[in-house]
């Protein structure tokens, strides 16, 4: 008899459990990183960004990504994560007066150049604001995401590839083995008045050793991030 019982609950299928990420009320800080394979002053702030994979409040505090450009491109490496319309959306920064120019390593906190890498630092001041709470829920490939704010709103979702590695055969970085971390490899962007539902594209394989996922909201509009949110893909590495 309890052989048979063993057996029959065996045969019961199990439910895939949704995953879920919620910010808190007050903002969380949005840390883009914009930079190529084919900029030789790079390196140094992708492995800062990388870095910020130890620091406590990774996901809740904050959320790092970064961008590949492809202005690069044409001296000597084509960037594999570069896309075009990643250099729009920092030339777009410029276009509202966000930032005031384009350059790589180019690094936007909560929509606002941060030009103190520069200077030697590596810690920026928390934003104080309260913006309202972002949450996405995501079964399988499909995500619900809500702001408590009403809208209108642009929602944006990334994935972001963790672990990768590049050998960089020519141009500035010409011998490097570059490693990369938070690095958007697609996106999918909505527009809503505070609630979505969205079928995600499969996960993008590019050689990662784990995927996240990045939420974040913008006012119709503008590229200027209110709130976001994310965390590690369960069952994401390779």
């Amino acid at each position: 008899m309890k052989a048979a019982l063993i057996g029959l609950f065996m045969l019961v299928p199990v439910l895939a459990q949704a995953e879920e990420w919620e910010s808190g009320s007050a903002k969380t800080d949005f840390v883009e990183l914009y930079t190529s394979e084919g900029c030789s002053s790079c390196p140094p702030a992708d492995q800062w960004l990388s870095a910020l994979k130890q620091k406590p409040g990774l996901f809740r505090d904050f959320v790092p990504v970064a961008f590949h450009v492809d202005y690069w491109d044409y001296i000597g490496w084509k960037d594999r994560f570069a896309r075009s319309s990643f250099s729009e959306r920092q030339r777009q920064y410029v276009r509202e007066g966000l930032t005031s120019q384009v350059y790589t390593p180019g690094l936007v906190i909560n929509s606002r150049e941060w030009r103190q890498w520069f200077r030697g630092q590596r810690q920026w001041q928390r934003s104080d604001e309260t913006v309202g709470v972002l949450r996405g829920s995501l079964k399988g490939q499909q995500l619900s995401v809500s702001f408590d704010k009403s809208g209108p709103y642009k929602l944006h979702v990334a994935y972001l590839g963790m672990g990768l590695v590049s050998e960089i055969k020519a141009g500035e970085n010409r011998g490097r083995k570059l490693n990369h971390d938070f690095v958007v490899l697609d996106i999918v962007t909505a527009e809503g008045n505070g609630e979505w539902q969205l079928t995600l594209p499969v996960v993008p394989q590019a050689g990662q050793e784990q995927t996240a996922l990045a939420i974040w909201v913008s006012p119709a509009g503008s590229q200027e991030v209110l709130q976001v949110t994310g965390g590690y893909l369960a069952d994401s590495s390779q």
